[in-house]
């Protein structure tokens, strides 16, 4: 039989964060309500550092305002759409379209100008605010929807808007998906699933308000929108805008940022570059980390701890608003991703599939798509878990990526990688069904050494030496998920844009 678990209380996370600060924690229906309080809250703040631009919160509303007289002949049923890079422009629109009583659409910057023309159909858009060097991805559109307007991010009206209150049902955002269950689907996030992800950003650890947030993720994906904008906005921080991730440490040294919120791959490289330079590249100011996206290695909670840097694991979907869990935890259940967030009930097959309700899940996806999502009005994740004895969850794989043996045992690739990976020396594994050599089928083990933990090593014998400590732990794996050929790369494996590992295809 399933089984079911109720998150109501935020008090399981009161512990974790400064008593005064905790209190001011308080959820809004809309965007439109925070953005009101932040404006009277924090009018003289800085709220956007990009480049030679410092914008205070007062600063950003006027010129949201300004914008959002441009959209006053758009109709309510129509949403607006928001091509730019991380920058100002793509803060200021957003705000603005929000707080128009619109829905904003993400548009990745990358897309080529087909796919904006058929992100904008099936949107149902009737503006698309651009950055003037994205001008030419607009050519379809301009050829073919002669009804859309088109905005740049430095347009203003003469005369100010007013906000729109909105309805916390009513569409707030438009968020790709990366296409994990298949293709990319649009999902459509109301006001209340939006400040829900917003408010959940504020728990699991001490100082909440006033912090220095550097921005490195894209904000058309879920994790920079909303756990990096919407978060830093609701806390009455400033956001540093990081242009180009070639440029990040250097950013870093001038914003010295208080708290980061990054993907694995990159708490990797800056923790391999601090060892390198034997200083912190990440700045001595900072002091919490908050690492999802993709799964967090227990070795890198480990390691930043040992320089006073919390590295605090969590799990979340774009049809989630990003947030499902945080682990405030992370350094003594360093597996988990955590305690569920409130106003969630969650759902777990008996195969071990999590499934989601609450006030932070999606409307549903653009167009309709997606009618096999869900299961008796839950939605289906996709990913195994369990939850243990004090209520932290854990994700144990995908139910895709299961591999059903010709013995019939399932093996949960991801749950043997966590096996893997808990060695020190090793970085990232991928396991997969391949062919021996005269045809049959096996379980096969790549990985991609941590070279920082193989210094003892010879360079010769580095080879050797993994395959044989993974033999080790080979042999304590259930005889029918121990892996029949180990290799050892010497390149990373191919990655998503959200720097997840791409899966090989399965057996055939």
């Amino acid at each position: 039989m399933p089984k079911y678990y109720d998150f109501e209380t935020r008090d399981l996370f009161r512990k974790y964060t400064d008593a005064e600060q905790f209190e001011k924690i308080r959820e809004y229906g809309t965007v439109t309500e925070m953005w009101q309080n932040c404006i009277f809250g924090y009018a003289d703040r800085v709220a956007v550092i990009d480049g030679d631009e410092t914008v205070t919160f007062a600063r950003l509303e006027e010129d949201a305002a300004r914008m959002r007289a441009l959209f006053s002949d758009i109709p309510k049923d129509k949403k607006i759409g928001i091509l730019a890079p991380n920058s100002y422009g793509f803060v200021k629109a957003f705000i603005a379209a929000v707080t128009s009583g619109h829905a904003a659409v993400a548009l990745p910057p990358h897309l080529d100008a087909p796919t904006v023309f058929g992100c904008s159909m099936i949107t149902e858009t009737g503006a698309i605010v651009y950055d003037g060097s994205l001008a030419d991805r607009l050519a379809v559109v301009r050829e073919r929807r002669p009804d859309v307007a088109l905005i740049k991010t430095d347009d203003a009206a003469d005369e100010a808007a007013d906000a729109v209150s909105a309805s916390p049902d009513d569409p707030c955002a438009v968020v790709f998906t990366g296409g994990t269950t298949g293709k990319s689907k649009g999902a459509v996030l109301s006001n209340d699933a939006v400040m829900q992800g917003t408010v959940n950003g504020c728990y699991g650890y001490p100082d909440v308000f006033g912090q220095r947030y550097l921005l490195i993720l894209p904000l058309t994906h879920v994790f920079g929108l909303i756990r990096n904008l919407m978060t830093s906005l609701y806390t009455g921080s400033t956001l540093f805008i990081c242009r180009n991730n070639k440029d990040m440490f250097r950013d870093v040294a001038v914003f010295r940022p208080t708290i980061m919120v990054m993907v694995p791959a990159l708490a990797e490289m800056a923790l391999n570059l601090s060892r390198k330079f034997g200083k912190n590249m990440l700045g001595d100011d900072l002091k919490t980390i908050i690492c999802g996206a993709a799964p967090v290695s227990p070795f890198l909670i480990g390691e930043y701890d040992k320089i006073g840097v919390k590295l605090l694991a969590g799990y979340g979907l774009t049809e989630s608003a990003n947030l499902v869990s945080g682990n405030p935890e992370s350094v003594s259940k360093p597996e988990s991703v955590g305690i569920p967030f409130p106003h969630q009930s969650i759902r777990v097959n008996d195969d071990g599939e999590l499934l989601l309700k609450g006030r932070n899940m999606m409307l549903g996806y653009v167009g309709g798509a997606g009618e096999d999502a869900y299961e008796d009005g839950w939605f289906r994740t996709g990913d195994l878990c369990r939850i243990d004895e004090d209520g932290y969850l854990y994700i144990t794989g995908r139910t895709k990526e299961i591999i059903v043996l010709p013995s019939g045992e399932n093996v949960s690739p991801a749950e043997v990688e966590a096996r893997f990976n808990a060695a020190p020396f090793i970085q990232d594994s991928q396991v997969f069904e391949d062919e021996n050599e005269l045809g049959g089928r096996i379980l096969a083990l790549e990985v991609v050494p941590r070279l920082s933990e193989l210094s003892g090593v010879a360079p010769e014998e580095r080879g050797a030496f993994i395959v044989a400590e993974l033999e080790k732990i080979n042999e304590t794996l259930p005889p029918f998920s121990r892996v029949s050929r180990i290799t050892v790369r010497e390149t990373d494996f191919e990655r998503t844009p959200a720097m997840k590992i791409v899966r090989y295809k399965k057996f055939s």
